[in-house]
């Protein structure tokens, strides 16, 4: 049997198919089929390779959950069981909810050319304002105490920089200054680039892993290998770049991987995983009673700026937030006991 016109290796396993769906015969003149198109519109506007692949997850699950059938012929009424479907019988959170219906109008508006129109039906979940988690100054010690290596320079960046775990895994060489104690986070959240400070308190230890990723590029070259993948089209640009040490991960992986797109051997940056499994067993053997992430790191710095004094918007440009409301979370977590007030209490 052919294969289905969906199963092209998207996220997520695939539902079984009944023998009676209408499959696309495999011929040059076939229509692009839906999660190529998908995709195609995605690369076009430059969206990110996790928003594509989050799109496309959830066009097949929208898909599947109607018996498969194609959304040429589905529209509003069940686009809205879907998503009331998604939060009170799967009860996925705000987000999550809100992600399927972001991919769902992209799929209409941008693929299909077709107005959803308003969504009365939808049954929303409530999006909850959490507080972050932050760690205090000795929790952090406690932390930074059970980690070693690797994950311990990365997580001493993502705290003493404000940045984001896989913004740390992909900082390049050339985006370290170690003259002017810079960081410069390229294609950040929302494509912006910012600039965050160096901590000096790593600078030793950063150029001390360089010398040694160095080394490891070195042997690689040797070996006829030394590739990095480029953001968008350097490599047509610059043939040669992704050989360049300036163009290397400051995080590589340990091994490298096949990459299908370009038919080239790169070596790719750490994967996240590996800091947040070292990073979760540091939490545990440091007995802190939070539930602290990699990103509680970016949340303690924030908070932990504001308690030493600079200016809200001073932190907002570290962060990167587009609305300063966003950071404005911090000021309600400082470490001053229920927002500075005393307990009357403690006057008994």
């Amino acid at each position: 049997m052919p294969e289905h016109p969906l199963n092209n290796g998207a996220a997520g396993p695939l539902p079984a198919i009944r023998p009676s769906i209408p499959c696309v015969a495999a011929n040059s003149g076939a229509k692009p089929r839906l999660p190529d198109r998908v995709r195609q519109a995605v690369r076009t506007l430059h969206y990110s390779p996790r928003t594509e692949k989050a799109y496309v997850y959830w066009i097949r699950r929208f898909i599947f959950h109607n018996g498969v059938r194609h959304p040429d012929q589905m529209g509003a009424e069940e686009v809205g069981a879907f998503l009331s479907h998604l939060a009170v019988k799967e009860h996925v959170g705000a987000s999550t909810q809100n992600q399927a219906l972001n991919a769902l109008v992209f799929l209409y508006g941008r693929v299909l050319g077709r107005d959803l129109g308003t969504l009365d039906a939808v049954a929303r979940a409530k999006r909850p304002h959490r507080l972050p988690v932050v760690l205090t100054r000795d929790e952090i010690r406690a932390v930074f105490a059970h980690l070693e290596g690797t994950p311990l320079l990365v997580c001493r960046l993502l705290y003493g920089a404000g940045l984001r775990l896989l913004e740390a895994l992909t900082l390049r060489v050339k985006d370290v200054d170690f003259q002017r104690n810079e960081i410069t986070v390229r294609d950040g959240k929302g494509a912006k680039d910012r600039i965050t400070p160096l901590p000096a308190s790593v600078k030793s230890e950063l150029q001390d892993h360089l010398e040694q990723v160095q080394r490891l590029h070195e042997e690689d070259l040797s070996q006829g290998l030394g590739r990095v993948p480029l953001p968008g089209a350097l490599l047509r640009k610059y043939p040669s770049a992704d050989r360049q040490w300036i163009w290397q991960y400051i995080f590589p992986a340990s091994s490298h991987y096949f990459d299908n797109s370009t038919g080239l051997r790169h070596r790719h940056h750490l994967h996240e995983t590996v800091v947040q499994k070292a990073m979760g067993l540091a939490v545990r053997q440091g007995n802190l009673r939070k539930r602290a992430t990699p990103h509680t790191l970016r949340h303690s710095f924030a908070t932990h700026l504001i308690e030493d004094g600079y200016d809200i918007r001073t932190v907002q440009e570290l962060l990167g937030h587009k609305d300063v409301q966003t950071t404005m979370i911090y000021t309600h977590v400082l470490n001053r006991g229920g927002r500075g007030v005393r307990s009357p209490a403690d006057s008994l």
